[in-house]
């Protein structure tokens, strides 16, 4: 059964379709949206030999004249470089203001074709078909776009909005398991900084840590539950004026220790629930959380079978070091999202280092 929540901004809004095994009707969504003829796939090779040719056939069938194009899977193709080869292809078939980047695809992909529509002509229609749990329930979400930088995460981007986010959720059938309980980190996220209800519904279930395990009806519910509670806060806060920073819970940690291993060793969703570890065990060192009320996140990411302990080989003072370089510094003080309740956190910024060390001194592994 399908779904619809409205993104609604002070200069653009769109829908958030969500709708299962209807990954053939993406062509028909789009008609109603006045685009032009001309539509640029972006994609990586794993998803596309999965889904490509649905979705372009769909988009024929439309009416629409497609073109594609391929980048690598991962976060080290996450560059300008791969965005160059973007901006050649749309040179090449002479695409025009009017005329559509389509993602297909994870968080990656999402974000650079994001980008590359927001930066070429100036700004062209940009269309979300995210692939991944991560992308449905964030990456696809609020206009964040960019690509990494080598000493930073995201460091380069820009804020643009898609005309339109589809999600088949029978898509994540082909998700390999590490990626799909990389999603359930951003998803307990939003039961923790925003919506209590959706907390306890996940406390609920049994088990997290693979499609298996969920049934498509809660699947879909916790689906449309976290785009909700994203889209709840886009709307209050389009570009990270005050409140939507609350969305980068786990991230501040959680980006350091990506950008230390390379972003080879560990993904954005295991990286995002050692974050938030961390910032749950900040919060109790700093009187503003419970020990009762850590454990049972902690559990939550055990569930879902998501890391909450440290590598021993990493370095906790370069981790103190890269967190200087968060784009999220402000007057140079580190800005922390912590929590004070299930469902509530509060932004600080004056959090001592030494606090920091300790707290990651206890989550390595011993």
């Amino acid at each position: 059964m399908s779904s619809v929540i409205q993104v609604t901004l002070p200069h653009t809004s769109y829908n958030i379709i969500t709708s299962p095994n209807s990954l053939g009707n993406v062509g028909r969504h789009l008609t109603s949206l006045k685009l032009g003829q001309k539509i640029l796939v972006i994609s990586n090779p794993d998803i596309f030999d999965y889904y490509g040719e649905t979705v372009i056939n769909s988009l024929n069938e439309a009416g629409f004249k497609v073109f594609s194009h391929l980048i690598p899977a991962g976060e080290t193709y996450k560059t300008l470089e791969s965005i160059s080869q973007v901006y050649d292809i749309a040179l090449k078939h002479r695409l025009e203001r009017t005329s559509t980047l389509l993602a297909l695809g994870g968080g990656v992909i999402g974000d650079m074709t994001g980008f590359a529509a927001a930066t070429w002509l100036r700004g062209i229609n940009f269309v979300q078909v995210p692939t991944s749990l991560l992308a449905m329930v964030d990456a696809s979400i609020g206009g964040k776009t960019g690509v990494n930088h080598p000493q930073g995460k995201n460091l380069i981007g820009a804020f643009y909005q898609p005309r339109l986010v589809f999600i088949d959720p029978m898509v994540l059938k082909t998700l390999p398991v590490r990626e799909f309980r990389a999603g359930m980190a951003e998803v307990i996220k939003y039961g923790v900084i925003w919506n209590p209800n959706l907390f306890n519904q996940l406390e609920a279930q049994k088990k997290l840590d693979s499609l298996d395990n969920i049934n498509l009806e809660i699947l879909q519910e916790i689906i449309e539950q976290s785009c909700q509670a994203k889209v709840d806060v886009v709307n209050q806060d389009e570009k990270e004026a005050g409140l939507r920073a609350i969305l980068n819970y786990g991230h501040t940690i959680g980006h350091a220790i990506e950008s230390l291993t390379g972003y080879s060793q560990i993904n954005h969703g295991e990286a995002v629930a050692l974050g938030m570890v961390a910032a749950g065990k900040i919060a109790v060192k700093l009187g503003m959380w419970t020990e009762e009320m850590a454990q049972r996140q902690e559990n939550l990411l055990k569930k879902s079978a998501l890391p909450v302990s440290l590598d021993n080989h990493l370095n906790l003072e370069n981790i103190i070091e890269t967190l200087q370089l968060d784009k999220k510094v402000k007057g140079g003080k580190v800005r922390f999202i912590l929590p004070t309740k299930i469902g509530k956190v509060e932004i600080k910024a004056e959090i001592p280092s030494e606090v920091i060390i300790t707290v990651l001194e206890e989550m390595k592994r011993t």
